[in-house]
């Protein structure tokens, strides 16, 4: 397995990734029988943010109580509903009904209560035309007036035979428009036969990699260009969770790929 991509347990229980290649970035994933508890602390330096893929659970965080937080039955059914967690925070869920989620965390010097972010406050939309075009859920992003120290994290729709991250981008420095962020893609896949290919390079680097995604598996991505394509007969979909220099994005496209953008209106 390529130290920038991973296979994630689908099994009940608390599973954090070890090896990550991101430096920042963290990721947990947590699957939950009816009635069972989690109990957890977050790293002192570290906020995390929670973002339900299916079910419900209670959530208590210190002295806060966040009662239903989840409901979708899969992340294709409906938008996310999360749940942010600051640095240092204990946290206890106890699930309603079979429950997953996902756990990304970053460094913090951020001092601010848990809070919730309710499906009604993710904004939606699409990004791309034709063949590349690709259906977005912001969660914590700017502007949207929630507090967070460096976390940036959404979901993507990649419809059945579309590219999605096209043209390819990175975000590795600060340089013209660039930021420097790193980024994980956690992917799932509609049907169990079903898969896409992401693809990881970099000239600088020397290394050109194809990675062929099917459901729980992640692309970490600290530096370098990427895009995916998701194969015909399944939709896929994927978590993006970035952290890095602030919480302003900004990407360099690859040059001889980037009047592909011109071609048509894209956001």
């Amino acid at each position: 397995m390529s130290e920038h991509f991973h296979t994630i347990p689908s099994t009940p229980g608390h599973h954090p990734l070890q090896g990550l290649s991101c430096q920042l970035l963290g990721f947990e994933k947590l699957v939950l029988l009816p009635g069972h508890v989690h109990e957890g602390r977050c790293v002192a330096e570290r906020e995390t943010l929670l973002v339900v893929l299916s079910g419900t659970a209670t959530v208590q965080v210190g002295e806060q109580r966040f009662e239903r937080v989840g409901g979708r039955a899969n992340v294709f059914a409906g938008k996310p509903h999360s749940v942010y967690l600051p640095r240092g925070a204990r946290y206890q869920l106890e699930a309603g009904t079979r429950f997953e989620a996902a756990l990304v965390s970053t460094p913090s010097n951020l001092d601010v209560p848990a809070y919730e972010i309710r499906p009604d406050a993710v904004r939606t939309g699409s990004w791309g035309a034709l063949n590349y075009t690709r259906h977005f859920r912001e969660i914590l992003t700017l502007p949207d007036g929630q507090p967070a120290a460096s976390l940036i994290v959404g979901e993507t729709l990649t419809p059945s035979g579309n590219w999605s991250t096209y043209p390819p981008h990175k975000h590795e420095r600060e340089e013209g428009g660039e930021v420097f962020h790193e980024e994980i893609y956690y992917f799932r896949v509609a049907s169990p036969e079903g898969f896409g290919l992401a693809r990881h390079f970099s000239p600088e680097r020397g290394f050109d990699t194809t990675h062929t995604v099917r459901d729980d598996s992640l692309l970490s991505i600290p530096y370098g260009y990427h895009t995916y394509a998701a194969a015909p007969g399944a939709q896929s979909y994927y978590l993006w969770a970035l952290a890095g220099n602030g919480r302003r994005q900004g990407v360099a496209l690859l040059p001889e790929l980037a009047w592909t953008q011109k071609l048509v209106g894209m956001a």
